[in-house]
């Protein structure tokens, strides 16, 4: 997950995925289920670490449809466009 740091395009991985770091997150697959729930540990351009009570799960981005932070405020997290 050291490729984090080389990746300068402008995505989500620059501003939104780096506050979650160490924060407990809901990830929501658009193939439905059940959703992911964990500590984000890492990320990189395609993919997202996350560390669940059964151990490690890496989740490719693509196949996220939500992703909600548990323990923070809403209000960081509005988009201005």
């Amino acid at each position: 997950m050291a490729e984090e740091a080389k990746h300068t395009g402008k995505t989500l991985t620059n501003g939104f995925i780096p506050k979650l770091r160490g924060k407990k997150v809901t990830i929501r697959l658009v193939t439905g289920g059940q959703p992911v729930t964990g500590t984000v540990e890492g990320y990189n351009p395609y993919e997202i670490l996350v560390k669940t009570a059964k151990g490690q799960v890496l989740v490719f981005k693509h196949a996220i449809a939500v992703l909600e932070p548990l323990d923070m405020p809403k209000q960081e997290f509005t988009l201005k466009v």
